[in-house]
């Protein structure tokens, strides 16, 4: 080969990228359309579900807040924001909405620090924590029907089991079920339940790791220096999720305050004043003023609350949750 030859074979060889033809797509096979079919055939079960029970009565409760129904008339018209101005100037929604304020500051904080000391002390090495783990955690799993039909026998005024102590020791009977009593009965009643935040609480603190604890122990922290220093801010994201979901669960509370009380003489159960929280007003609304329109409204009111709260939560807590874990960094 000639040295002209030899220069010329490397332009040949090096070709622009926009020569290289490109090959064309190759048709989807058999398998590839038969996957597609199962995925929307195991998608579809859960889509309906959806479209049915989630996004159809979403936006069938927003229409009815819009209208003045009342369930059983066909007679319904709609009055646009009637419902919503009436609920802003009602003296008892207001009432309401404050004291379940009050139930929701009560039972949050003390339903995480109940877990949280019970986790501590079924965390040590001590003998028969498994079945003290168990006998803590069956509240939990305990029906809330259930939970609340005994709180009600053993709290009753006159065969109760409380009362029947109080008798023993020289006390009086006292009407638990009733004011200024039945917030008390009904502040136990969920925190009988705490079984599940201890649980929680428990697998963070077996997550954690022992290197730190050691290290503290050997540079003379004591317990409570290693766990105000360590342990509760390596718990932090536990204590966040039980915040939230804590204080979501606690402004939809309904069936304890409508179970643990005296029935009245006309068969309707009467809930007390200071267990009249904000679902039982709605409860109310709904089934006993047939008002389908304005308890709508209500629960509409009370997702807008509850999303409100749970960004304040995120915002306040933004700086005093610790992951351990290192986020990405933005390349």
């Amino acid at each position: 080969m000639s040295a002209g030859q030899l220069a010329e074979a490397p332009a040949k060889a090096t070709l622009p990228t926009e020569a290289v033809p490109s090959r064309s797509p190759r048709p989807r096979g058999a398998r590839a359309r038969q996957q597609e079919r199962v995925f929307y055939l195991c998608v579809t079960p859960w889509l309906l579900g959806f479209l049915g029970l989630t996004l159809y009565p979403l936006g069938y409760a927003l229409w009815l807040s819009l209208t003045d129904s009342d369930g059983i008339s066909p007679n319904t018209h709609f009055i646009g924001l009637d419902n919503y101005k009436e609920l802003l100037s009602d003296p008892v929604t207001r009432d309401t909405l404050v004291r379940t304020g009050i139930f929701v500051a009560a039972v949050v904080p003390t339903g995480i620090i109940a877990g949280l000391a019970l986790a501590v002390l079924l965390n040590r090495p001590i003998r028969g924590r498994g079945i003290y783990r168990t006998l803590l955690y069956l509240p939990a799993v305990f029906p809330p029907v259930g939970a609340a039909m005994a709180f009600k026998m053993v709290f009753d005024r006159d065969t109760g089991a409380a009362n029947g102590i109080l008798g023993f020791l020289g006390g009086g009977p006292v009407s638990w079920l009733a004011d200024p009593y039945a917030r008390y009965v009904l502040l136990m009643l969920t925190l009988w339940g705490c079984g599940n935040a201890m649980i929680i609480s428990l697998a963070g603190l077996q997550d954690m790791p022992k290197e730190l604890l050691e290290a503290a122990r050997i540079d003379g922290a004591n317990s409570w220096q290693s766990f105000r220093r360590i342990t509760l801010p390596l718990l932090s994201p536990v204590i966040f999720f039980q915040v939230i979901t804590g204080v979501i669960g606690a402004l939809q509370s309904i069936m304890p305050m409508l179970l643990a009380v005296n029935p009245s003489p006309a068969g309707v159960t009467s809930v007390p004043q200071g267990n009249y929280l904000y679902m039982i007003n709605v409860f109310a609304q709904y089934l006993a003023n047939g008002r389908f329109g304005y308890a709508s409204a209500l629960l509409w009111v009370l997702f807008a609350v509850i999303l409100v709260v749970t960004a304040l939560i995120f915002k306040l807590s933004s700086g005093a949750v610790f992951y351990n874990f290192e986020p990405e960094t933005k390349k």
